[in-house]
């Protein structure tokens, strides 16, 4: 990546706006360079995270409500054989109109049309999406039995590849909003924090590394950057073996857990890895009403430092960085969300000036 990444903002997920002008309004004054399409649960509860890429999902009805993944349902087992045609023909062709059914429709996100027709208005040399990560969804949806899907290989593999289909498709959109921009489609993955703990002792490292993997090498096979988010202490090297372009980090409040892996890091980064700093926390509103772009510049170089004290050359942390919340700000007011996206664009605009 060029200069056009270095220090950047980039927007993570939801917003609280219940008008969808004034989030974009937002997207267009922090985060012109790199635009992004917020999901706005607020307006219409299909833009819930889970929810939100469920829809073209074999025997899925649009109402996300304590949702059940039923594999014994005739209508599930009738569309299954078509959703795995569907699935072959659009991978050996990203082309196919058939991609169409499985598109990220107005009733799952209000934002999208306007986030297409800022690129073309704009021409950024990149443009981020989302798609909810598969260990997330597949933990946070059940089977007819009341079990996890992650539990089941079968349900495991069509949350996999209908995450893959969302990733293409809005690849190829916003590549046909403007065929020069690059899509960065990150994989929100808040769950990962959870690998390991008694909820999921049976679910091995290399079982979640294979299914984001299996998006990420899609998505970096058209053309696109790939990246994961997580908001919590994790297993760092488990995002780093899924071969993501970029891993957004919770930096404000997680640093130390996510410095502990300083070795894998150097080695990720010189791997041509970046960074993206979730410096701007997002967890309390009475924090973001009284912090300064001052005390998280300060913060954020204390943070590099931390990186080059453990070997990591500083010009290659830098050059390969961006800038982030720590996560979606949607569970604030209208007011803290706006205070903290303007602090996220501050923020990155103060170091790419001191840079």
């Amino acid at each position: 990546m060029t200069d056009d990444f270095s220090l950047r903002p980039i927007g993570i997920g939801s917003l609280p706006h219940t008008n969808v002008q004034d989030a974009m309004e937002v997207i267009k004054k922090d985060f012109s360079q790199i635009p992004f399409y917020p999901q706005l649960a607020g307006i219409n509860k299909n833009e819930d995270m889970i929810c939100q890429f469920l829809e073209g999902l074999p025997s899925f009805v649009p109402d996300c409500d304590n949702f059940i993944l039923d594999a014994e349902n005739e209508e599930f087992l009738e569309s299954l054989e078509e959703f795995f045609t569907d699935y072959e023909e659009i991978i050996s062709n990203p082309d196919s109109d058939k991609l169409e059914k499985y598109a990220i429709s107005k009733n799952f996100s209000s934002t999208f049309p306007l986030f297409e027709q800022l690129i073309k208005e704009t021409k950024p040399k990149y443009a981020k999406g989302q798609i909810t990560g598969p260990f997330t969804i597949t933990t946070s949806i059940n089977n007819s039995e009341g079990k996890s899907v992650i539990y089941d290989e079968t349900l495991r593999d069509i949350i996999v590849k209908l995450l893959s289909l969302k990733a293409l498709w809005e690849i190829k959109h916003i590549k046909n909003a403007n065929p020069e921009t690059i899509p960065i489609i990150f994989m929100d993955e808040p769950s990962v924090s959870q690998i390991g703990t008694s909820a999921y002792l049976t679910i091995t490292n290399n079982e979640v590394i294979s299914m984001i993997n299996e998006i990420s090498q899609i998505i970096k096979d058209n053309g696109a950057l790939s990246a994961i988010h997580c908001c919590g202490k994790c297993d760092w090297r488990i995002a780093i073996k899924t071969g993501v372009n970029i891993i957004n980090f919770d930096s404000y409040s997680f640093f130390n857990n996510f410095c502990a892996y300083h070795k894998e890091i150097h080695s990720f980064l010189n791997n041509g890895g970046k960074l993206a700093w979730g410096m701007v926390p997002t967890f309390d509103e009475e924090i973001i009403k009284t912090l300064t772009t001052e005390e998280l510049v300060t913060r954020f170089y204390d943070c590099v430092k931390n990186l080059t004290n453990n070997g990591i050359d500083e010009k290659l942390i830098l050059d390969n960085s961006a800038i982030t919340s720590s996560c979606g700000a949607g569970a604030l007011s209208v007011a803290g969300a706006e205070r903290a996206m303007d602090l996220v664009k501050e923020l990155s605009d103060s170091l790419r000036k001191e840079g």
